[in-house]
């Protein structure tokens, strides 16, 4: 696959899933923006991506919850290359929540505003852009969406409400040349583990617990993003593509499970 010369904007790019797309990307020849809020991160990033693809990527520290610097993604992606080809929203949050804390509201709120709020604004704004490159959105979901589950039920609503949202826009935009399309990882060891306290000896036990044997790898799941972003998923719109290591084949997850 070569995307060369292709306009990709990549959010929650500092590490993780959209750390190993972002370079994928870049590999395979694209003008990448790169989109998180570690600095430090988002340089290595840079550097990795400009060794991989020659192309030295725009970098932008954002806060993508704020609708003002979510625009500006945009914004400055069209500036700088005159055309946006394909959007990448992967940036997310989670945390344990319990609907009985007193501070639930405080989380489902943060949450919601960084894994579907800040998806429709930049959306919004990419949209016109893609409409004009006959181009795509690949949004970054969750088996969370998929499997209710307790202590969870804020980042669970929020990765259900993005695949409705993607599902809602990806009707809409068919008729303009535009295809929309979900990719929901399982367990995947990425910083998200680390910030709401998952031990390394856990995702051991979890990756022992799966019915394949392991956990997921961030440029797996990157691999297939490329994939639905190229000319040879052409023919596909509206669809989620589950990578979870036969996870769901299980039911009912665990909630460390659900936090890629």
């Amino acid at each position: 696959m070569s995307f060369k010369d292709k306009v990709v904007i990549v959010t929650g790019s500092s590490s993780g899933i959209g750390a190993a797309t972002a370079k994928l990307f870049a590999r395979e020849g694209a003008k990448v923006t790169l989109v998180g809020r570690n600095v430090d991160k988002l340089k290595n990033i840079e550097r990795e991506c400009t060794e991989l693809g020659g192309v030295q990527p725009l970098t932008i520290v954002a806060d993508v919850s704020n609708d003002e610097e979510a625009k500006a993604i945009v914004q400055k992606t069209v500036e700088l290359h005159g055309k946006l080809d394909i959007l990448v929203n992967n940036a997310g949050i989670g945390s344990f929540s319990s609907i009985l804390d007193t501070n639930y509201m405080t989380e489902f709120d943060r949450i919601m505003a960084t894994n579907l709020r800040a998806v429709v604004v930049i959306t919004n704004s990419a949209l016109p852009y893609l409409i004009q490159s006959k181009g795509n959105i690949i949004n970054v979901s969750s088996i969370a969406a998929l499997n209710p589950t307790p202590a969870v039920s804020p980042y669970c609503t929020s990765k259900a409400a993005l695949d409705h949202f993607s599902r809602s826009v990806a009707a809409e935009v068919a008729s303009k040349g535009v295809r929309v399309n979900i990719v929901s990882p399982g367990p995947v060891k990425t910083d998200m583990n680390q910030t709401v306290g998952v031990s390394d000896e856990q995702m051991e036990m979890l990756a022992k617990s799966t019915p394949l044997g392991f956990i997921i790898k961030s440029e797996e799941v990157g691999e297939l993003i490329l994939y639905l972003a190229s000319d040879k998923a052409k023919s596909i719109t509206g669809s989620t593509f589950v990578i979870d290591v036969g996870a769901t084949l299980q039911g009912n997850t665990s909630s460390i499970e659900l936090l890629k």
